[in-house]
């Protein structure tokens, strides 16, 4: 892999892991348009480091929170904090059950399906402007919405809903702030995008070349730079209500492989 390669494939994870825009719904199209051969397989590695990064921009984005969290947690008390951790698990059930037990079937969809993938995004688009034309409230996220919006970020592993976008407007048509929901949303991901390197690392499927350890440096940054910059632009399209051009853009792309799967 070159260094524009790694560029390029690190901000696009940076970006799309935030933005409500599909990042494997943009695969599939990209690998249906240009052909199979034209979007390389990247090795299992250089995603797992792409993950961690994002996962790393996260966390820097909402360092005071973490801290405050653990702080709160060390009490040993059924405090805020110690509940905001107990819903930050109980949203992981969903998606942690489909991975283990239907991997397989939920791999099977990753298979050029474009018609799959211009629907979802549809629905992607519906979920955005109804959460854009939502009303803003001071509610908190509970206990039953974190389950609620834990099955939303299940369901967003099928190619062509995009995670942050279904996860966000599910807890804000809940009737949660808007704010309180995009901070929810981007923290129930870190837990699960660390147990899934930690699941690809025990496998012993990772493979090393310290040939390709520039791409993977220079992957890694761009990954977390875009991540850095998407998540706190994020935050702040969510609070300013802006998801409605996310939902034209989604309603554009799906629509347009609609068409392009329907004619070829």
């Amino acid at each position: 892999m070159d260094i524009i390669d790694a560029i390029i494939l690190g901000v696009i994870q940076g970006l799309t892991e935030f933005l409500p825009v599909s990042s494997s719904g943009h695969l599939e199209l990209g690998k249906a348009i240009l052909g199979d051969n034209s979007v390389p397989e990247e090795s299992l590695l250089f995603t797992v480091v792409l993950h961690f990064a994002t996962a790393l921009s996260t966390i820097v984005v909402f360092r005071k929170d973490i801290l405050d969290l653990i702080k709160g947690a060390l009490k040993f008390k059924w405090n805020d904090d110690l509940q905001f951790i107990s819903k930050i698990i109980i949203s992981m059930i969903p998606a942690v059950v489909v991975g283990l037990f239907f991997e397989e079937q939920l791999e099977a969809l990753f298979g050029g399906n474009i018609l799959l993938v211009g629907c979802m995004l549809i629905i992607t688009a519906i979920l955005l402007f109804l959460a854009d034309k939502a009303k803003d409230t001071n509610k908190k996220v509970s206990f039953k919405n974190a389950f609620v919006i834990g099955i939303s970020q299940a369901i967003a592993m099928l190619p062509g809903i995009s995670r942050s976008g279904a996860t966000i407007s599910t807890s804000v048509l809940l009737g949660n702030d808007k704010t309180k929901a995009a901070r929810f949303s981007f923290l129930m991901v870190v837990p699960l995008i660390f147990g899934k390197i930690a699941k690809d690392v025990l496998s012993g499927d990772l493979t090393y070349d310290s040939g390709n350890f520039t791409a993977l440096s220079i992957g890694f940054v761009a990954a977390f730079v875009a991540g850095l910059f998407a998540c706190t632009w994020m935050i702040a399209l969510v609070k300013k209500s802006k998801l409605s051009y996310f939902a034209i853009y989604c309603a554009i792309v799906g629509t347009i492989a609609i068409i392009f799967a329907l004619v070829n």
